[in-house]
């Protein structure tokens, strides 16, 4: 019988059909898990031992040499403290033979791979087993013990047809309560069945197929006195293991402070003081700028000020104040009453021109004698009446380094915490200088009593502002700084910046000849703070004239006492006008005649001083700019996938 050629190719058709048909529909069915058996036995000593057999089918896909099983050994206490638990991996089968694994760590554990790298695994339903020993996994309650028990983890790519579950608490412990939880991590579903054996063992099912993320949690309690609770000194030794910065930290403080302690005591305390005696001037050659320096053994703007509002007594200059703005006015070219330095700030300050604006168009003249003035100061006045002792800090500096190094190097992320240690240090001085702009901004308009143009009002509320957000990444910086490394080593590293900062203070002492110096000093603020019907017995005092008001107002204000040395000469500068207002030659300005004496001297120490310190900076300097649980809680957890 002849056969017709379409015949022929249907029949072949048909064949191919049959034979690839089958292997197709095979390789398109999803890769799983069939089931996944956990098998939890709880020790007498707390440890656990733990056998999971994931029976899995694989295509191909994903699962190609294997499987990886995720588990976490990293958590952080409420407190935000690490905690590491322990995890052994003791055997790895497939289908009932031993199985090559390797283990790889990752962010918060360990990845257990199953299989090898050069080798596949079939098509079809595999059984992997792996068993491991983990500790520290339970739950310590004033009237029982827990475990907590993520079973599957909620991190797997696989749905999972059923999830069963065995746990053998310690010894003959009695059930006290059970929970369980199922579905993705913080769901609460109760898609499982629990029953108990003769032997006591507690078994859960699931009743339903977990889809990608799902999970199984078990929790189950006991009464105490079956496993052992770890008492202090374990918790202490816990908690120095689990958090290496701490151990850095703790032992490395300890150094930084001894051997701080020890150099202060060498070479840092002051000479005792002597007898203060209230006395009705300073001490033979100092200005109000030297007095300044060598009580605060250091230079800062205010002294600065002090020896401007001094130069503008001698006649030397004028102040003129409007709107918040000073303009310093030369008014003649005598230098012979100034001193060195104040000879310093006049050639810096008037070179080439008669008056100064004291605003940061002007920052780099103004810089420079401030600059200049400094280094006068330091060169007069300082190995002779105080030592810094610097060199003293810079071992207390290699010490902090090397803590805050261990710290960085302790880290699970190295360089993401080496980039947040050296990130948060410089935002920190950065947002520490904001601060105390914002700071002096809000005492400038405080000190102008309300006066000024409306953007000189607004203009505290506006730093303000632009402060604000700083701040609050500082303290996005500082939980950053705790998530990768510890909570020990944000608070190491406040610790290391202040005892460095209370020593650098510290470690200045007046040598012995500063120090009776000082103590002048101290008696001759004591006359400019306290009138005599406040108490002071002061025997002949000089007659209080408007005069003699001038002459020491620039010491007052170098002594931060200037709002007591204006109120003693309130009376006395009243009469002097005679009727009219009494105001300084040297000095032009509102604030004399709305607020007084006491409030133009409160203006020259704040805002004042606030002027020369943002004039003298360039634009931009300053940083710029039971039943309680749910899936997915508890100990355990982790995922896995195919490889």
């Amino acid at each position: 019988m002849k056969q017709h050629p379409w015949m022929a190719r249907i029949l072949i058709i048909f064949g191919v059909l049959t034979f690839f048909l089958p292997l197709s529909v095979a390789g398109q069915e999803k890769e799983r898990i069939l089931f996944f058996d956990s098998y939890i036995r709880i020790h007498t000593d707390g440890s656990m031992t733990v056998t999971e057999t994931i029976h899995v089918y694989a295509a191909g896909r994903q699962i190609k040499r294997g499987i990886y099983r995720d588990f976490p050994t990293r958590y952080t206490d409420r407190f935000g403290n690490i905690v590491r638990v322990g995890f052994q991996v003791q055997s790895v089968l497939r289908d009932g033979r031993p199985e090559a694994f390797h283990l790889k760590k990752i962010a918060n554990g360990i990845r257990v791979y199953m299989g090898e790298k050069n080798r596949r695994v079939g098509t079809g339903e595999h059984g992997f087993t792996i068993t491991y020993r983990t500790d520290r996994q339970l739950g310590h309650f004033d009237e029982f013990d827990e475990l907590y028990w993520n079973v599957t983890g909620n991190g797997w790519s696989f749905s999972m047809d059923q999830v069963r579950a065995v746990i053998e608490l310690p010894g003959s412990a009695e059930v006290l309560e059970v929970s369980a939880y199922t579905g993705p991590e913080g769901a609460r579903g109760q898609d499982f069945t629990m029953s108990r054996d003769d032997l006591g063992r507690l078994h859960f099912a699931t009743t339903r197929p977990l889809r990608p993320r799902e999970g199984l949690t078990v929790a189950v309690s006991w009464p105490k006195g079956f496993v052992p609770v770890p008492g202090f000194s374990d918790k202490v030794g816990y908690l120095l293991s689990d958090n290496p910065a701490a151990m850095a930290a703790v032992p490395g403080m300890i150094l930084l402070m001894a051997y701080y302690l020890t150099a202060w005591f060498k070479i840092g305390r002051d000479p005792e003081k002597g007898p203060i005696i209230p006395l009705f001037s300073p001490p033979e050659g100092f200005t109000p700028a030297a007095v300044r320096f060598v009580t605060r053994m250091g230079f800062d703007h205010k002294s600065f000020a002090s020896a401007v509002v001094n130069m503008a007594v001698k006649g030397f200059l004028n102040i003129q104040e409007e709107d918040g703005e000073y303009t310093l006015s030369k008014t003649g070219t005598d230098e012979s009453l100034l001193s060195k330095g104040e000879r310093r700030i006049a050639r810096k300050l008037f070179g080439g021109t008669d008056h100064l604006v004291l605003d940061t168009a002007n920052h780099r003249k103004i810089g420079n004698a401030v600059e200049a003035f400094k280094k006068r100061l330091k060169i007069d006045f300082e190995k002779l009446y105080f030592q810094r002792n610097s060199k003293w800090l810079v071992p207390g500096w290699v010490i902090s380094l090397i803590i805050l190094a261990f710290m960085v190097l302790s880290a699970p992320e190295i360089g993401a915490a080496v980039f947040m240690l050296v990130w948060l240090s410089i935002w920190t001085l950065g947002c520490a200088t904001l601060v105390l702009v914002t700071v002096k901004a809000w005492q400038g308009a405080a000190s102008s009593g309300g006066t000024g143009g409306f953007g000189k009002k607004l203009s505290p509320i506006g730093i303000t502002l632009f402060t604000l957000p700083f701040v609050g990444f500082e303290f996005f910086g500082i939980w950053a700084l705790s998530s990768l490394a510890s909570p020990f080593a944000v608070v190491a590293l406040i610790l290391i910046i202040g005892v460095n900062f209370v020593f650098y203070h510290l470690m200045k002492a007046p040598t012995v000849h500063g120090r009776k110096v000082m103590d002048r000093i101290e008696g001759f603020k004591r006359y400019l703070s306290v009138a005599e019907k406040h108490g002071l017995d002061l025997r002949n005092p000089p007659e209080k004239t408007p005069e003699l008001f001038e002459k020491f107002l620039p010491y007052a204000l170098a002594l931060d006492v200037e709002n007591q040395w204006s109120q003693q000469f309130a009376d006395i500068l009243a009469r002097a006008g005679q009727g009219t207002d009494y105001t300084p030659s040297w000095y032009t300005g509102g604030k004399w005649h709305r607020l007084g004496a006491a409030g133009m001297a409160n203006s020259l120490g704040s805002s004042f001083s606030s002027a020369i310190s943002a004039s003298s900076s360039p634009p931009g300097s300053s940083s710029g700019g039971g039943g309680g649980g749910s899936s997915g809680g508890g100990g355990g957890g982790g995922g896995g996938g195919g490889w």
